[in-house]
């Protein structure tokens, strides 16, 4: 959701319109019930220990139900800054170019990571690199109540800063005040045409959210259950994408929130195609690019090489 706009506020009115029932465009898009029932309660699991699951606020994970097994990456938010791969926006304009979004309202502490917004329009988002066309993700992540005008997102965005036509897969998008109601949308094409879908649940609580991405199939997960899905590849991003979390304003903001992550995990698919493009590990990243075009990524080749999986980098300003 970095440069929607308008767009992108007609369409969460329109899913917004319909909240007790998923909405999907065109019609051979797969849903599976507006109510997400309980995950299975022994799911198969390729990796989890009991001490795993009873460290994650999610229990209940996509991972752990279908065997994705050990995943390529991983985040667990440990320690008191971001891991040197999460890329932190600004400071500079908002979503929109609304508010301010800085890393100062980008918290690490406890195992968790926290976005909050204010009464100013002062936010923050952050991007995980490098990048790849297909594969999976999956966060741990729950949203505070909002008084009004933030939006929590987990999205794909395109490696090459190409949106519209590099397309946009928000497979965590929440504008309801109460987080009752989780909304998906995937742009496609130059016109930023959409497809969407709403499903009700308590985001407020503890969620796993998940999102496959295959040549031939795009399906989201809730808990370990799928919700969405869609086999329009025409629809399908034409490249390489990177995670990204947002708190996204759309003004008035009416008060203070927050989002939550406690981890994020990543596998890469027999079919996936890495990222040519990347950032430097502990560079900021950027939602507008045109604004600042040194945050972009850049070609991996030319990048100084990640540090280690448990390297942290100092917490940057504002």
């Amino acid at each position: 959701m970095r440069t929607s706009g308008l767009v992108r506020a007609l369409a969460v009115a329109v899913s917004g319109a319909a909240l007790l029932t998923l909405t999907a465009c065109p019609a051979n898009a797969s849903q599976t019930g507006s109510e997400v029932p309980g995950a299975p309660s022994s799911p198969p699991s390729s990796r989890g220990t009991a001490a795993q699951a009873a460290a994650s606020q999610c229990p209940r994970t996509a991972a752990d139900t279908l065997g994705w097994g050990v995943p390529t990456r991983q985040s667990d938010f440990d320690g008191t800054a971001l891991p040197p791969d999460w890329h932190p926006y600004g400071p500079e304009p908002g979503h929109d170019e609304k508010g301010t979004r800085t890393p100062d309202a980008i918290t690490v502490a406890n195992g968790q990571v926290t976005v909050s917004g204010d009464e100013q329009g002062t936010t923050g988002a952050m991007s995980w690199h490098p990048g790849q066309r297909y594969g999976r993700w999956e966060v741990c992540v729950k949203s505070d109540p909002g008084p009004g005008g933030y939006h929590p997102v987990v999205l794909l965005w395109p490696v090459k800063e190409d949106w519209p036509k590099g397309g946009e897969i928000d497979w965590m998008e929440i504008s309801a005040d109460d987080r009752q109601t989780t909304d998906f949308f995937l742009h496609y094409g130059a016109d930023n045409s959409q497809e969407s879908g709403s499903v009700r649940h308590d985001a407020t609580e503890w969620t796993a959210y998940a999102l496959e991405w295959t040549p031939q199939k795009m399906t989201a997960y809730l808990d370990g259950k799928e919700w969405y899905s869609t086999t329009e590849t025409g629809h399908f991003p034409p490249g390489a994408m990177n995670m990204t979390v947002q708190l996204d304003l759309f003004p008035p903001a009416g008060g203070r929130t927050a989002m939550h992550l406690d981890w994020a995990k990543q596998w890469a698919l027999p079919e996936s195609e890495p990222a040519e493009l990347s950032l430097a590990p502990g560079a900021p990243a950027t939602g507008q690019p045109d604004l600042h075009p040194e945050r972009t990524p850049k070609p991996v080749s030319a990048l100084p090489a990640s540090p280690g999986p448990g390297a942290t980098r100092p917490q940057q300003g504002g």
